[in-house]
């Protein structure tokens, strides 16, 4: 029996978060089958619990903030990259501010961090969420979809006017059948543009933004002095992002996603349409490893 997993120890670590700018410390727990990912705020004076949860998300410009009874939780998307991409289904998310720190950008830093507490099998199946049909949400030229698919696959397109960005991919298709997360996903940084950082800090947003923790473009080149991790680590961090958001559905998918320009608010609708079709997602397990389609079996057992 595939079976459901979560961390064998308690690990922490510190940093800024991205948009406010503000130190936090992150402490992962182990959490019982059945838990899914949950959030604490442990700052506040009673700690308030948040279950990451595609109708949570309350926020969505720039990352995908989880809000309940008027507690936020800001860019939980890279951590749950991780979560996803780890295949962990149980966690414990303790935090002692408003925003979980940027690290370096990517999910990488998650990632070590996950590797350093371990990963244990639990008394109870892995459940997946299957596709039984197509649905589809758009805003103007942008588009993102859910359809059938016997495997995990995503496919991303950008349209970036910028010299760098113009001459990498702007297209690309990952089946983690044959792809993995750890060495192709899990490092690509989130990136932004200079001209667009003074009015993202006059709006309260990245306020902890800087080039140890995302690439940085000008009009014309990369400011960071190590150049980019992928030649095209750009849509690469499109994906991690929608990998994040895609695991806030809350158990991990047995479908294809694919998307044009889509950020975290068109990914949010997406599951919120999802949701609210009760014939588009049925709950499946898996009682023998060799019957789970290869793509989600990679990603519900790699480790290290």
């Amino acid at each position: 029996m595939l079976r459901q997993r979560t961390l064998k120890a308690l690990v922490s670590a510190a940093g800024v978060g991205l948009h406010t700018g503000q130190k936090v410390r992150i402490t992962l727990r182990p959490a019982p089958p059945d838990s899914g990912i949950v959030f604490r705020r442990i700052d506040l004076a009673s700690p308030v619990d948040i279950p990451a949860r595609a109708e949570l998300v309350g926020e969505t410009r720039l990352s995908s903030c989880l809000v309940r009874d008027g507690v936020k939780i800001y860019t939980v998307e890279h951590l749950m990259s991780a979560l996803g991409g780890l295949g962990v289904d149980n966690a414990y998310v303790d935090l002692d501010a408003a925003e979980l720190p940027i690290m370096d950008g990517s999910a990488s830093p998650y990632v070590l961090l996950i590797q350093q507490a371990g990963v244990l099998e639990q008394a109870a199946p892995k459940r997946f969420l299957r596709v039984t049909r197509r649905v589809e949400v758009s805003d103007g030229d942008k588009w993102a979809r859910l359809e059938p698919y016997e495997g995990y696959k995503l496919s991303f397109s950008i349209d970036f006017r910028h010299p760098v960005i113009e001459r990498s991919t702007q297209a690309v298709e990952v089946d983690f059948a044959e792809t993995s997360y750890l060495k192709e996903i899990a490092r690509a940084r989130t990136f932004g543009f200079m001209h667009e950082v003074e009015d993202l800090r006059d709006s309260g947003l990245a306020l902890g933004g800087g080039l140890d923790n995302a690439v940085v473009l000008d009009e014309y080149r990369v400011l960071n002095a190590e150049g980019l991790r992928f030649a095209d680590e750009f849509i690469r961090h499109k994906l991690l992002d929608a990998i994040g958001d895609l695991y806030l559905l809350g158990k991990p998918l047995l479908g294809a996603f694919a998307a044009h320009k889509s950020g975290h608010a068109l990914n949010n609708r997406l599951l919120r349409a999802v949701l609210a079709q009760a014939d588009a997602l049925e709950t499946v397990t898996f009682e023998r490893p060799e019957d789970t389609p290869a793509g989600v079996a990679r990603l519900a057992t790699q480790y290290g």
